[in-house]
């Protein structure tokens, strides 16, 4: 019993007591990492990053405290701004240490109830920002399987079991039924022991609730196949509230823009987005032969040999390249400098005809810079974006130079 008190005398506040929201400490040590001021502190009530589990935000007097690492045994603060050495109140994001609590104690219970009832043990935990996840190993977790594991999740939490933890000596865990991934490297001395009473004894270091009630509900979101096994996507407690509240307020705008009610929402979607797709491709057909019409009124007015140009507002790459095209396949030995103007900026298309004595390539990248712009190609074309068209006489002259006429 000595060893235990010993033990629970040297713990963190924030493992005496994961409720406790506010401490007075002292700031022993300061400096300076990449940038950021940290500290070290005579105690902590703000859990540092390890298990799966993020790092507590809060406040050092008026500085936030942007993140908390283990180091060298001891605890590092991150802060946004430094601290003197001396006394100091330390407090707690609560908000995010409950979320934190809710969703690892039902990582917990998650966990227990896929090994038990369907040998699915747990290889990872991931707490996010937005879901959590484990990693499973099963190759497929088939959608009615999943089912009942969310079903007897939400047994347990209305069961109300408590949630506790203790210490035990390294020795005594043989003869304990204790489930592990394994202790951190380094680990020495005492284990700390995590049980939902009556279902899972785990070790595990981080913050818990004390009451499968707490959880208030886990939501199963989805899984992937992931190295060998299965990744489960999942939310919790508050998070769950959350989720649903935004999928109502996407609903709620959706219903007012399709007109339709949630019953109606996939089907009406799917029509319109047929109907859209179906105009852009009638769209489509009609730029095409706008685009053949431009280029027959290129041809005509084009001199067998020389400079030929045009510009187009309104036009995108793929209208410019159509026009190009035809230009480059008609007989002649001309080179057309193409140009248009969209909300999508300016664009440029330089057009050989198989007569045409010129390297495109070269010439292009020439008629690019004059247009503060780049491009590439290949064959009888060079196309690409124009910083402006400002400098379009100039690529003319630049180009006339170059062909002649």
């Amino acid at each position: 019993m000595e060893t235990r008190k010993l033990m629970t005398d040297r713990l963190f506040a924030y493992q005496r007591d994961p409720r406790q929201r506010e401490l007075a400490v002292e700031v022993l040590a300061t400096g300076e990492e990449a940038g950021r001021p940290w500290v070290r502190l005579s105690d902590t009530v703000l859990y540092p990053e390890g298990g799966g589990q993020p790092a507590d935000r809060g406040h050092l007097g008026e500085a936030a405290v942007e993140d908390v690492q283990r180091s060298d045994g001891g605890i590092v603060h991150f802060l946004a701004a430094p601290v003197p050495l001396g006394p100091a109140t330390l407090r707690l994001d609560w908000g995010r240490r409950f979320d934190h609590m809710q969703q690892h104690t039902a990582q917990h219970l998650l966990s227990a109830l896929a090994a038990d009832r369907f040998g699915w043990e747990t290889t990872s935990f991931h707490l996010g920002e937005a879901t959590c996840d484990v990693e499973l190993g099963a190759a497929a977790l088939p959608q009615e399987r999943l089912t009942e594991l969310e079903e007897a999740i939400a047994a347990e939490v209305r069961a109300a079991r408590p949630v506790t933890t203790r210490w035990v000596a390294p020795e005594a865990l043989a003869g304990l039924a204790v489930r592990s991934r394994g202790l951190p490297a380094g680990h020495t001395g005492d284990v700390r022991l995590v049980e939902i009473a009556g279902l899972d004894l785990n070790t595990c270091g981080g913050t818990h609730l004390d009451s499968t009630a707490e959880i208030e509900c886990v939501k199963l979101l989805g899984s992937e196949p992931m190295r060998g096994g299965s990744r489960l996507y999942w939310v919790a407690g508050g998070r769950v509230r959350a989720r649903l509240a935004a999928h109502e307020a996407r609903a709620e705008a959706l219903r007012k823009t399709l007109e339709a009610g949630d019953d109606e929402l996939a089907a009406v979607a799917a029509a319109k987005l047929a109907q859209l797709h179906e105009s852009e491709r009638g769209r489509r057909r009609l730029l095409e032969r706008l685009a053949d019409a431009e280029a027959a009124g290129v041809l005509a007015a084009a001199p067998e040999r020389g400079v030929v140009e045009a510009h187009f507002d309104d036009a995108d790459g793929a209208f410019l390249q159509r026009v190009a095209s035809a230009y480059s396949a008609a007989p002649g030995s001309g080179v057309a400098l193409l140009t248009a103007a969209s909300g999508g900026g300016a664009l440029f298309a330089l057009a050989a005809q198989a007569g045409a004595a010129v390297d495109l390539k070269a010439l292009g990248a020439r008629i690019a810079a004059a247009l503060g712009g780049r491009g590439g190609g290949s064959g009888r074309i060079f196309q690409g974006k124009a910083g402006s068209l400002d400098g379009r006489a100039a690529a003319l002259d630049e180009l006339r130079s170059a062909v002649g006429g």
